[in-house]
Formats: structure tokens, sequence, C-alpha cells
């Protein structure tokens, strides 16, 4: 190793050591895997999505032979990854208060959600189909649509959000946000029929609520304001900060809401590129005016 080499590496570990912000997890309890995180989110979505996603031509008993495999495996690895993730903060050999059964009955319990997450997730994509009209079938939908997935995964996070187990929920939606564009917090409360057409840029933020039958353009931003602070300088946590949507709104793309106390009333819509930061009864409509725009044609161009 060269003298620069060998200098960079003593700086390294002195500065794992040294004081400020910490920014490394040494000497504490292991952290759940990412890598198994986003394994378990694969094998949610064959479950979840069958014949779509993974084998395909199942019946019958190897069907359900299968079903049994992938739930016996979930059960085992979200048990493990609770079990850290709760435990993250400890030091190694501190006794941790979390118990192997605490962990394995919260991944029992988030299991036993699928079927219901299912039922949901099948009302979004009956949206997507409603709501597009360059929608040919299901199967195109839930091949191809990035909202399917990452609303899907919205939903699955949103459980152990619920659950209050620490760190998978985020791991989820930002391993979404990553592979759609699409960043929904998990802590976001989402009704049925849900639709975000194409959906690059959406960001929804964790303290929304969103009613039934809302449909989304690319682009919105369900947001807050910027964050007040306490008299230590700290930032208050724990507030609604993000806009309610009610039932049957669509909001078109480019469009920015915010504040906590900001609710879109039923049935309403707002236009593209529309900056809102108050509320609006049921029914509204509210649009964007167009700008004055000057259009200089090939003949005036060459006129002048």
């Amino acid at each position: 190793m060269n003298e620069k080499l060998h200098r960079a590496t003593q700086e390294l570990v002195e500065s794992y050591t040294a004081g400020g912000t910490k920014i490394h997890h040494l000497d504490r309890q292991p952290l759940p895997s990412h890598a198994e995180v986003v394994r378990v989110l694969m094998t949610i979505h064959e479950l979840l999505f069958p014949g779509y996603i993974g084998a395909q031509g199942l019946t019958g008993a190897s069907l359900k032979l299968r079903v049994e495999a992938r739930m016996a495996w979930l059960y085992e690895i979200m048990a493990e990854q609770i079990h850290r993730a709760i435990g993250h903060g400890q030091t190694v050999g501190e006794h941790c208060e979390v118990t192997d059964k605490e962990a394995a009955d919260c991944a029992s319990c988030f299991l036993s959600e699928l079927p219901r997450l299912r039922e949901v997730l099948a009302t979004d994509v009956e949206a997507a189909y409603v709501g597009d009209p360059a929608a040919t079938c299901y199967d195109e939908i839930i091949f191809s649509y990035p909202s399917i997935y990452a609303v899907m995964v919205y939903r699955l996070a949103h459980v152990l959000y619920k659950m209050k187990v620490p760190l998978i929920p985020r791991i989820m939606t930002e391993h979404a946000h990553y592979r759609t564009g699409i960043d929904i917090h998990p802590g976001t409360e989402i009704g049925s029929h849900f639709f975000i057409d194409h959906g690059t840029g959406v960001v929804i933020g964790g303290t929304a609520v969103i009613g039934n039958n809302v449909k989304l353009y690319q682009g919105v931003t369900l947001g807050a304001f910027s964050f007040d602070k306490d008299s230590k300088g700290e930032l208050i946590r724990n507030t609604k900060r993000h806009p309610t949507i009610e039932d049957d709104v669509v909001i078109y793309a480019g469009a920015t809401i915010l504040g906590g106390e900001t609710v879109i009333g039923r049935g309403s819509v707002i236009g593209g590129n529309v900056w809102l930061t108050h509320s609006v009864p049921p029914g509204t409509r509210v649009v964007q005016e167009s700008p004055n725009l000057r259009i200089i044609t090939p003949d005036q161009r060459a006129a002048s």
C-alpha cells in the first residue's frame, strides 16, 4: 500500500471514534439487511400477483405448495429482520428487551395482512384501468405500470409502520422510490382505488391522508410548509404537516398542495402546476390561468 492510501486508511479508522455527528453503526446489534428486505418484496410481489411474477402455470396442489413454501420463508426472514430493526440501537453484548417471540409475532401479524392487501390492490388495478384510456387490459397494468408496484410496496410498508417497526418501512418505500420515481412515505393514509398516472416525481408526505378513488398525475407534491422549531431550535415532530385529500379527487401534473390543515374537498379537481396552500370545499375546480405566450412563426422570424 502506498503512502497516500496508508494515510487515508488511518484517517478513516480514526474518524470512526471521533466526535461529531455519528454516521457509522459499529459495536451495535446488526441492522436489517437491505438485500433481504428487497428479496422479501420480490417474494410478496409474487404472492400478491401470482402468475405475473415468478413461476407461471401453477395450479392446484403445486400452487398451494409453492405459496406455503413462500410464506414459511417469509416468516423466518421477516422475524429475523424485524428483530434486528427493533434492537438495532443496542450495543453488542447489551441485554436486548426484544424477544424472539415478539419479533415472530410481529412477522406473523404482518403476513396475515396479505389477503386483505391483495383485495385493496385489486381496487388499485381497477382504478388504473378505469382512469387511463391507454390501458388495454389488467395484464398490461400489473406488468408495467410503476404506480402499481409503488403502491403495493407502500401498502406493505404501511402495515409495518402502524406496528411501529423501525427502519424496514422506509427501506421498502425508498426502494420503490428508487425503482419508480414515486416517493410515498409509509406513514401516509391512503384509501382504496388509488391511481398515480405516469408517476415520476410524485411526492406524498408522511402525514398526508388520501381518501378513496383519488387520482394523481406525475410531479404532484403533497407536502409541508417549512418546518416549525421549538424553543431549543429543534424541529417540531409528530404533528400533521401534509394535506388531506378527500374522496374522488383528481390532481393534475405538477400541482403542489401544502400544509397539514389544507383539505381538498370531495370531488374536486386541481389543475396542472397549481400551487395551493389552503383548503377548498367539495366540488371545487382549481386551475392555473394560462400565462401570456408569445409565439413567433418562421415567417415572422424571416420578416424581422
